[in-house]
């Protein structure tokens, strides 16, 4: 076996090649942060109506975070529904936390209003996408033609 002496450009050429090989699967990581869907983002409004669940589970005055559909629907003290969706407008990342009516985008941080779908902290600038909301039958429909 030949002995290729410390120092050498071939040396250098092979721990460069592995350091990257090592942080590959690390960079990966944080692109799937921010990939959520078809070409890196998940879409960022339902493409047909979605039933959501029962009407009961939106308190007045609260909200309720749809994670698949990619949905959140409050309620005002009135009673009226109201339906954004939890794509965040900064990268496109699904937001997954929802705090009373406080939406968290887990990628850079991005807040907003689950009542109003206004940014309430940066990154982000633009509101949230509403959607057509209606509750039929007991139930909460959102997307087009809702």
């Amino acid at each position: 076996m030949e002995t290729v002496p410390t120092g050498s450009p071939t040396t250098a050429r092979r721990r460069t090649v592995l350091r990257g090989a090592a942080l590959a699967p690390v960079a990966g990581l944080g692109l799937a942060a921010c990939s959520t869907g078809e070409g890196g983002r998940a879409p960022a409004t339902p493409t047909a109506p979605v039933d959501l669940g029962a009407e009961s589970e939106v308190p007045e005055g609260g909200a309720k975070l749809y994670r698949d559909a990619n949905v959140v629907v409050s309620r005002s003290g009135d009673g009226a529904l109201k339906a954004f969706s939890s794509i965040c407008t900064h990268a496109g990342c699904a937001i997954n936390k929802l705090s009373g009516t406080t939406l968290t985008c887990p990628c850079h941080g991005s807040e907003f209003d689950a009542t109003t779908g206004k940014v309430l902290q940066a990154p982000a600038t633009e509101p949230l996408h509403a959607l057509p909301v209606e509750a039929k039958g007991g139930r909460i429909v959102a997307g087009p033609k809702a």
